[in-house]
């Protein structure tokens, strides 16, 4: 046995001259029977005898493993991020080109709407590729450098924030919204991931400014104390990365177009399943911010082109719709206090069209499928608790939700429902029974009877309309 474990055979702790003489050395003398103690409060460490076939085959592998912790540190901080997506080449490279311009000092610039800190990252051609949104400058987020939710705070502290929705989990709710997109196939968010980025444009304390000054200045003057530095510079951020589309408009302008210039009648119809799309994403993720400021419409209808024919070419016009701004989502109730957060574009009247064959065809085979609603449960899952503050229970509570918002949509599908009969149907929460003990709760066949049990909520918000 070596020096660094001693103890006799009855299992008590005691010290080794050796030890002794390397506190003396650092000035932190203590006595055995301290030093007893303290090591005593170690938790119990069962050795096991392994075989000759399992044992370490050379020195090197043996001390090793002998150097590894027993216990792995807890650090709050640190999350799993490294800005690459093995399954996504293309957004990773997006990415790169956001670092390797902020490196050129090309730094992202702040948008001056909205009540948080969110930047445009520009490329090195100084394109606009994406919006990033810090977790610590979202609307309620320590380091917000808008002061109107400050001044919320302070005159107005009993309607501050959304009592319905995890505080400061905004930049995943935008990743969620993406995610969910991509998984029924709507196709109408830009794709958004989480990242960390790090730029003297975003919002700092003067600590964190000062650190990093420092650690330049020493950085510079001593290159052999620099290089013991794990990072030089201000430390980065973690926020979502959304890719920014071009050629769009605030739907608040292009309804008011619509308004006054009719659409034609094939683009009117390819307009009404891109709401149908709007309309499914923003149930099942019960979002609680959607106005007509963020969401976006795009209405190409190019002029006629003459190719070497003698005959003029025309294309046919076409209009999409893009999701954005979706980190007001996911609650984990139903708005049941002040305020209902409704959906806006409720009151449209494309929303008096009952839903299309299209779109029952495309997500209503899907969503009827119960193993298919938990395995998005389950993406969801792995990417909300990548957040330091993650709460297993108000996870299940928004899955909850979400599985009630579900169900709701598969009825008014089958019943053709249109979608502001659907804001009308009462909220239902879907929630998962107790587990057996032991059982495996992972990639196993769920029934619906046998899992979940649904309840309604009662309770409704004191203003309806707003």
């Amino acid at each position: 046995m070596s020096n660094e474990s001693n103890e006799n055979e009855n299992g008590e702790c005691f010290s080794s001259p050796q030890d002794e003489t390397q506190l003396k050395a650092f000035g932190l003398e203590e006595s055995s029977e301290e030093i007893c103690d303290n090591n005593c409060l170690l938790p119990d460490v069962t050795v096991v005898k392994s075989n000759k076939s399992t044992s370490l085959t050379s020195q090197s592998e043996r001390e090793l493993r002998e150097s590894q912790p027993l216990l792995k540190r807890m650090d709050p901080d640190v999350v799993s991020i490294n800005n690459v997506f093995a399954d996504d080449p293309e957004f990773t490279s997006i990415v790169k080109e956001a670092e390797t311009a902020i490196e050129a000092a090309i730094y992202p610039e702040r948008i001056s709407k909205g009540s948080s800190g969110s930047y445009f990252v520009r490329n090195c051609q100084l394109k606009r590729i994406g919006v990033f949104k810090p977790k610590d400058e979202e609307p309620y987020g320590r380091l917000n450098p808008k002061w109107t939710k400050w001044m919320h705070k302070l005159c107005c502290p009993c309607c501050f924030g959304r009592s319905c929705l995890v505080p400061n989990q905004g930049y995943l709710s935008e990743a969620g919204a993406s995610l969910v997109d991509q998984k029924l196939q709507l196709n109408i968010v830009p794709k958004t991931k989480v990242i960390k980025l790090a730029s003297k444009t975003f919002n700092y304390t003067a600590i964190d400014r000062a650190k990093a000054r420092t650690k330049q200045n020493l950085s510079e003057r001593y290159p052999n104390l620099g290089r013991r530095f794990n990072r030089i510079g201000l430390p980065t951020k973690v926020g979502s990365f959304q890719l920014y589309v071009h050629g769009y408009e605030d739907a608040s302008v292009m309804l008011r177009q619509f308004m006054d210039n009719p659409l034609p009648e094939s683009v009117q119809r390819e307009f009404q399943l891109q709401f149908e799309r709007l309309v499914v994403l923003d149930y099942i993720i019960r979002n609680t911010d959607r106005n007509h400021d963020n969401w976006l419409i795009k209405y190409n209808k190019p002029d006629e082109k003459k190719g070497s024919e003698s005959w003029n070419q025309k294309k046919e016009p076409s209009v999409k719709i893009a999701a954005i701004d979706n980190g007001l989502a996911f609650p984990f109730k139903h708005p049941d206090e002040w305020r209902a957060y409704p959906y806006h574009w409720a009151w449209l009247p494309y929303s008096k069209v009952p839903f299309s064959k299209e779109i029952k065809d495309l997500i209503l085979p899907q969503l009827s499928d119960m193993n298919y609603v938990q395995e998005l449960c389950d993406e969801m899952y792995e990417l909300f608790k990548t957040d330091k503050g993650f709460d297993r229970n108000l996870y299940e509570k928004q899955m909850s939700v979400m599985r009630g918002q579900i169900l709701n949509l598969t009825q008014a599908l089958k019943e053709d429902k249109s979608p502001a009969q659907l804001v009308q149907m009462p909220a239902v929460l879907v929630e998962r029974c107790r587990e057996t003990p032991g059982g495996n709760h992972k990639k196993r066949i769920r029934v619906m009877a046998d899992q979940f049990t649904q309840r309604f909520q009662n309770r409704a918000p004191f203003f309806s309309w707003c």
